[in-house]
């Protein structure tokens, strides 16, 4: 049996030292699925929930289930949560804000590795009959469920790619062993290596329920602007450090 030795130690990126919570990335995606439902929300409470500096340009608010049937190293897993339409140093990109999952390996991996925001949940996503469904429920209640006709109108695949392509900030944040922050920084990621298998849009609706824990339906459902259906292979990039509040401070 190999000694685990400082050099050894120093190689792992997470533990049980002898079993890893996750293997190292990139992570590649087969068929992975995507319903979003862009709608429009309330703006004094979207204000409340994006981090300066980054910049709101519209109302909106874009739900997001995602099954994720064959990941390397991570298996197979759904997740739901919002994403909030946002402006960088003039960039325009998603603040990732909320995000549900049903496997620790990606929730592990999600948090420690980047920054994702992913709590542990039930999300779905599957066809009923002639309607796509997503759903999320937290514990035994169930706090989203969307639906959109199922393949109703081709997308232009490129459209869909730039949707998919757009990049995701998100803050990252560690302590040190007496509570204090040690790194408190807005992240940027962006999917580049992505082939867009299928794109469908059609006819969506959206319905939040309020939860303490899972706080969706702070952001409520004015009206539905838009929605996708769609089927692609793609690898995650790394991050990218992009402001620090430590020294902004």
């Amino acid at each position: 049996m190999m000694k685990i030795d400082v050099n050894n130690i120093a190689k792992n990126l997470n533990t049980p030292l002898t079993a890893p919570a996750y293997p190292m990335p990139p992570y590649k995606f087969v068929n992975r699925e995507y319903l979003n439902i862009i709608y429009r929300t309330d703006e004094k409470a979207l204000r409340a929930a994006v981090p300066e500096p980054l910049e709101i340009t519209e109302p909106l608010v874009k739900f997001e289930v995602m099954w994720m049937q064959d990941v390397s190293g991570l298996g197979a897993y759904t997740e739901a949560g919002q994403v909030i339409p946002v402006q960088f140093n003039g960039e325009e990109g998603d603040y990732v804000h909320s995000m549900y999952v049903d496997n620790f390996p990606a929730i592990a991996s999600g948090r420690e590795l980047t920054a994702y925001p992913k709590k542990l949940g039930a999300p779905k996503l599957y066809t009923d009959s002639d309607t796509l469904v997503g759903t999320l429920d937290y514990g035994s209640l169930r706090v989203a469920t969307a639906t959109m006709g199922y393949k109703h109108v081709e997308m232009d695949k490129e459209f869909a790619k730039r949707e998919i392509c757009r990049p995701n900030f998100m803050i990252k944040i560690a302590t040190d062993y007496s509570g204090n922050l040690r790194i408190c920084d807005l992240i940027r990621t962006q999917i580049t290596d992505v082939e867009v298998k299928e794109a469908w849009t059609g006819p969506a609706r959206l319905q939040l329920f309020e939860h303490a824990l899972a706080p969706l339906a702070d952001l409520p459902v004015l009206e539905v602007v838009s929605a996708s259906h769609i089927l692609t292979n793609l690898t995650l990039n790394a991050a990218q450090p992009v402001y620090n509040y430590l020294e902004e401070k």
